[in-house]
This record gives C-alpha cells, structure tokens and sequence, in this order.
C-alpha cells in the first residue's frame, strides 16, 4: 500500500505540487495523466525518493520514503542503456550487489518474462525500439520491486509498437507482478491499461478526478463504453475545447 500524506513540493517560491491526499495499492496499475507541467513528473520523482518532499510523507506499506528505496524501481521514457554493454549486463546492473548466482538465475528469469532471452547478449544497437524498451523494463523489474514507477515509457514508440508494448506490459504484470504507477499523456493508452486513473490538473499539482476503470479486459477501443470515458477525461484535460463546443451549438 502506497499512501501520500498532505504532500507539498515547492523549487523556491514555485509551488510545484500540493498538498497532496492519495493511496492505492489494490489496483494493478493506477495511471496519472494531466497537462504538461501540472506536476505529474515531481510526483513520481518524490515517489522514487529522487527528490525530497517540503512538506508531507509518502509511505510504503507503512515504512516512510525518504529516498531510494530497493523496493520501488522506474523506467524511463528513454530505455538508457549502456551502450557496450550486452542486454543481459544492463539488466544485471540493477542487482550489482547480489551474488554472482543470484544475480544470472535472476537476469534469466526477467529476461524469459520480457521474451528477450534470444537477445542476452545482443548490444543495445542491434535491438528495436520496442526491444530497448523490454529491456528498461526488464531491469526495472529484476529486483523484484513492490512498486514500478513508468514515466511516460512508451512516448517514444511507433504506434503499432506502442500498442504491442501496452499489450506486453499487462502480460509481464499478470496477477504476480508488482504495483505499476504510470504517467501517460495519453488517454487512450490510460484507459487500455488502468485500473484506475487519477487526473491531475496544476500546479501545484492536485487532483482533478480520481476515476476506477471496470472495463473487462482486452479492451476495445472503439466501443462505447470506452469512447465515453475517453470524453470524460478530455472533458478534464481541455475543458476549453468543451466550452468551445456548447458555444458554437447555441
């Protein structure tokens, strides 16, 4: 259970977030979508422990968050990889400090997971796009975190890709996998994987609506259901296209 106490992130006189209320935990994958610049990037970097609140607490099953923290991991829009490195060593980055044995069954296992174990030794310049993406995940997933933060990972993919990798990150998620929070701008991408979406509008940074999705998976993205939630949220994100529209219809 992740909980977020009153939290208040301020760059000098900038008030960039807060205060923030908001827990979760029961949901597989809660994603956080608003405008650029509402705040959506200092929650999950407050999250991560990669900056440090002003005001308010974060906790993770009840154990406060005040930096780094070996159960939360994140990937990134870029999969930033090191480049002379093999597929397989990148990933084992992650788990540096485990044992020899421990750290090869477990780069093993996480590279079967993201179907990558053809490419282990494979450089970063002889993968896809998509594949470097599995790859980030791959090693924000070794450690076997409790939480996975997801900063806009799939931004810089083709559509079809982006669509495949939407696909792959509920298969690698499954019932077993860990908390996933992703950032998104996009709604439908929201929509397709969320259990529940919470919209932020700012700064600072506050919560606009906090919406479950019940939408029985796979979802289509054409049907009703969905193009109505898809409204909804647009309704929240560009409420002056809404104003727009009833002002031309009277």
């Amino acid at each position: 259970m992740i909980e977020i106490h009153g939290l208040v992130k301020k760059f000098g006189d900038f008030a960039a977030l807060g205060p923030l209320g908001l827990s979760f935990g029961n949901e597989r994958i809660l994603t956080v979508i608003g405008a650029s610049g509402c705040g959506k990037s200092t929650l999950l970097r407050l999250l991560a422990g990669l900056e440090t609140p002003t005001r308010g607490q974060i906790t993770l099953d009840g154990e406060r968050i005040d930096g780094p923290h070996r159960r939360i991991s994140v990937a990134f829009q870029e999969p930033r990889l090191m480049p002379w490195l093999s597929v397989a060593a990148n990933v084992e980055l992650a788990i540096w400090d485990w044992p020899a044995e421990a750290r090869r069954a477990a780069v093993e296992a996480v590279l079967r997971k993201v179907s990558l174990t053809a490419f282990a030794q494979a450089l970063p310049k002889q993968l896809s796009g998509g594949m470097a993406q599995r790859v980030g995940l791959a090693r924000a997933l070794v450690g076997n975190p409790r939480l996975l933060l997801l900063d806009e990972p799939f931004s810089a993919l083709d559509p079809l890709t982006r669509v495949r990798m939407q696909d792959h990150l509920l298969e690698i998620v499954g019932d077993d996998g860990p908390n996933v929070l992703l950032i998104t701008h996009d709604i439908e991408e929201a929509i397709v994987l969320s259990d529940r979406i919470v919209v932020l509008d700012g700064p600072p940074a506050r919560v606009r609506r906090d919406l479950r999705i019940d939408l029985p998976r796979p979802r289509g993205r054409a049907s009703a259901a969905f193009q109505e939630i898809k409204e909804l949220l647009l309704a929240d994100l560009l409420p002056d296209r809404i104003d727009a529209a009833h002002t031309v219809a009277a």
